[in-house]
């Protein structure tokens, strides 16, 4: 199977933040976002597969800056890492006040997704062609990631629903 850059794959998305998207303080919903997160990260994952992807985990999210209502949300997103169907795409989320100009860094996700067929059953992905040193770092931070993630899932498989 044919290998891809990154790059290739990369997505940027803008959104503007209206006031049904915000909380009663005027501040983008954490749901909203993820929304959005999951739409970015799907598009980067799809580009790369050439299919239909399936969100199969959030490892983590970080809300380190309120985003306000009026502000523009710019989604990033590119894989991290690959396996045989899956991948782990980071988004990176900054918000821009168009009035002032000011650019801030406000939230991270990691996000997997497996690429699905017309049946739904997933399917092999192309592999990734590391470009640099700071991709070479973040697929082996990745495949580190996928380890815990595992064992999460593997433990959860044993919890009881009460």
């Amino acid at each position: 199977m044919e290998m891809k850059r990154i790059s290739d794959s990369k997505i940027e998305m803008r959104e503007l933040v209206l006031p049904n998207d915000t909380n009663i303080l005027g501040n983008l919903l954490g749901g909203r976002l993820l929304h959005w997160v999951d739409i970015a990260g799907a598009m980067a994952a799809s580009t790369h597969a050439q299919s239909v992807v399936a969100t199969a985990a959030i490892d983590s999210v970080e809300f380190n800056e309120p985003v306000h209502v009026g502000e523009i949300v710019i989604l990033k997103a590119h894989l991290t890492w690959v396996g045989r169907t899956s991948m782990e795409v980071l988004v990176e989320v900054c918000s821009e006040n168009y009035l002032t100009g000011v650019i801030k860094a406000t939230n991270r996700a990691y996000v997997t997704y497996v690429a699905v067929d017309q049946n739904g059953k997933p399917k092999p992905v192309p592999g990734l062609i590391l470009e640099t040193e700071e991709e070479r770092t973040e697929f082996e931070e990745a495949k580190k990631r996928r380890e815990v993630r595992l064992a999460k899932r593997k433990a959860s498989k044993e919890t009881k629903c009460i």
